[in-house]
């Protein structure tokens, strides 16, 4: 697996990172990212849907668990934060989401990744300090 490791100093480069990343993303692609309340993840995300051509705001679904969002690919952007098990994941359909037309983001992945397809991508976050973000990405390629 290949690890590329990223170090942003504010919320515009943790999204310019994301952005990056968005437009080298395909359909059918999975996203697991694993931090931290506060690391950036959803900030992250906000850039990944300008890189797959997505216009409007993008807002964490900790409450909704999936928001779906509509550009040049489909965005399917998943917050596992409020559960708890795999029963759960399975109860609200999660693997479904990864076999779609779309790119699938998972926040809080860390209870979903036995569940994961065999082929994903994992980025981790963690605050060195207050504005500072390391961000590793690890994929097969």
């Amino acid at each position: 697996m290949k690890t590329e490791t990223f170090y942003t100093n504010s919320p515009e480069e943790t999204k310019e990172l994301g952005r990056r990343v968005g437009s080298s993303l395909k359909r059918g692609d999975v996203v697991a990212l694993l931090g931290n309340l506060g690391s950036g993840k959803t900030v992250f995300v906000q850039g990944i849907a300008e890189g797959l051509g997505i216009k409007g705001h993008v807002r964490s679904p900790s409450f909704t668990i999936v928001n779906e969002y509509h550009g040049n690919i489909p965005l399917y952007h998943i917050d596992l934060y409020r559960l708890g098990n795999p029963d759960e994941l399975t109860a609200i359909g999660i693997e479904d989401y990864f076999y779609t037309d779309g790119v699938t983001v998972i926040e809080w992945a860390e209870t979903a990744l036995d569940l994961l397809p065999p082929k994903y991508i994992l980025i981790k976050f963690s605050c060195t300090d207050e504005n500072i973000r390391r961000i590793e990405i690890l994929s097969d390629g």
